[in-house]
């Protein structure tokens, strides 16, 4: 229980560092966000997606090209800096072979789509047609490990 203050101390100072950053968490459980956490830190994510039903029912912030924002690992403690590059509204039957190789959790499209399948399935639904908030990002700085 004495980790929690040091957990918020922490944040509270990786939002002092980074004014007007958002925090998220990739993934949606610990394992997968411990593995894309990883990704990220080896270079091989540089880009992730989120259904858009998400971002306009208020669950997660937009992202906005330019900002910095705090990935959480899975306990809420600050992990990683990222800075957003690029932020489009695809179909998930649109997504190309370059956007799903960034997210670097697969290395074909066809692991890529049956992955973010089984996400959605799990997170809301799927289809085809559903829209997609498609960011890529880099790197800023590793918080922790």
């Amino acid at each position: 229980m004495a980790a929690k203050p040091n957990t918020i101390l922490t944040l509270q100072a990786a939002k002092a560092r980074y004014p007007g950053a958002e925090t998220f968490t990739f993934g949606d459980s610990r394992a997968l966000c411990d593995r894309l956490l990883a990704l990220v830190r080896s270079g091989a994510k540089t880009a992730t997606c989120g259904a858009l039903r998400d971002f306009e029912a208020g669950a997660d912030p937009m992202p906005v090209v330019g900002r910095r924002d705090i990935a959480l690992d899975w306990d809420g403690a600050p992990a990683l800096v990222i800075e957003t590059r690029e932020v489009a509204i695809r179909r998930f039957r649109d997504i190309g072979e370059d956007f799903a190789l960034a997210e670097g959790e697969n290395d074909t499209l066809e692991g890529w789509r049956a992955g973010h399948r089984r996400f959605f399935e799990r997170n809301g639904g799927f289809d085809t047609d559903m829209d997609l908030v498609c960011e890529r990002f880099r790197l800023i700085e590793d918080l922790g490990s």
